[in-house]
């Protein structure tokens, strides 16, 4: 597909893909807020993103802007080692299992009233210099909503969070809305060597957003005024791919939602466009790097999510994903799955616009949970078992 091109303030050459396209049907953002699926990684170092820098806490007569951050020079001032070597956490499995993951008390900033939602930014933490601006988007009038989770391709920020018109549409009908964005993406990265980015470390990258949706969920449950028992998960590209992991892991999620999600990794690594002109692309498809990768393509686990309402949705047009790949993808899928493809981008739209992207996953939560589930072939616990690598050591960053 044709992508038309614009020219970032830093005077590289960005591709504008199908999730900038859903940023300003479904956002009202402008393209300049959103790469998309198949921007590429800026090859010189200083095309790169700049580290994050801590914001003011919010006043009561301010809206909700801030971002927190652990130490503006990314070092533990303790040890002099930078935070991100200091992670311990098994990416090779879907469960937390032996990862060394604390979670710290949360940090709540004060809500922002609109007329129709709640809003309000929380700083999560449980991982070495990795705080999550996750917002937490309540439909007022409603008490104990059923939720939803949203997570968007790597390449986009928080900012569709912090758009009023994404927050009705998503809250109409009387669901939550939670936002965040994955591990390396927006505001996340920070205080890393330039030539690291989120496909570059993608077992990082992957495992770890994985894990940061069953904490996620634990905070949900701590508060009191979210309805556990109607959990959904939406996701787009690798967010899409994350959200189909999780369900995997996490029997909370009750309904999962997949635009366009990557998978199939040795077919993916090799011909997507994302990252086809990263100068390390060759070293993403040796063994040592697929075998990390291995135990998180979600062809693998696909036949193994526990949601009972599941739906994959295919742009055709959109080249993130090579066709090959999403073929795969769609014979994993189990039978109960709603499966849609377009042809074109116009087509998806014309489907999908003027809100209704998010209706099916509220429609879902609003139906009961079948007794049983129609049983896969070799499926199992999501635990990391019978992945290529065993998952025993702790991975060391």
């Amino acid at each position: 597909m044709e992508y038309p091109r614009i020219l970032t303030k830093r005077a590289v050459t960005v591709i504008l893909p199908f999730s900038a396209l859903l940023c300003v049907l479904f956002c009202g953002l402008t393209a300049s807020h959103a790469a998309g699926q198949t921007a590429q990684p800026p090859a010189s170092r200083s095309s790169r993103p700049a580290p994050a820098a801590p914001a003011p806490a919010v006043s009561s007569t301010e809206r909700m802007e801030p971002r927190v951050t652990v130490d503006a020079s990314g070092v533990d001032p303790e040890t002099g080692i930078p935070y991100y070597e200091e992670i311990r956490e098994d990416w090779s499995s879907l469960q937390v299992g032996t990862s060394e993951l604390r979670p710290e008390p949360p940090i709540v900033t004060i809500p922002d009233d609109a007329e129709k939602f709640t809003r309000t930014l929380v700083a999560l933490k449980w991982r070495p210099g990795d705080a999550l601006d996750v917002y937490v988007i309540l439909p007022k009038g409603v008490k104990k909503p059923p939720a939803v989770l949203y997570l968007y391709n790597y390449s986009d920020d928080t900012e569709r969070f912090k758009n009023d018109g994404w927050c009705r549409r998503v809250t109409s009908g009387g669901v939550a809305a939670i936002g965040f964005v994955s591990a390396l993406s927006g505001q996340r990265f920070h205080d890393r060597p330039m030539k690291q980015w989120f496909v570059s470390e993608l077992q990082e990258s992957i495992g770890s957003t994985v894990h940061d949706v069953k904490f996620i969920l634990d905070y949900l449950a701590s508060r009191g005024d979210i309805d556990m028992d109607r959990i959904g998960m939406f996701g787009q590209g690798s967010g899409a791919t994350i959200a189909l992991l999780a369900a995997a892991a996490d029997s909370r999620i009750k309904a999962v939602d997949a635009l366009d999600p990557w998978g199939d990794w040795p077919d993916w690594l090799a011909k997507s466009v994302v990252g086809a002109d990263d100068p390390e692309h060759d070293n993403r498809l040796k063994p040592a790097f697929l075998s990390g990768v291995a135990p998180l393509d979600p062809v693998q686990w696909l036949p193994k999510v526990q949601a009972p309402y599941i739906r994959i949705q295919q742009n055709m047009q959109d080249g993130a994903t090579p066709r090959a790949c999403k073929d795969q993808i769609k014979a994993a899928a189990p039978p109960r799955t709603v499966f849609k493809r377009f042809d074109t981008t116009t087509a998806f739209m014309n489907d999908q616009g003027r809100g209704m992207l998010f209706d099916w996953i509220k429609d879902a939560l609003d139906k009961p949970a079948p007794l049983t589930l129609p049983l896969q072939k070799n499926a199992a616990v999501a635990s990391g078992s019978g992945a290529a690598t065993d998952g025993k050591n702790p991975v060391q960053r």
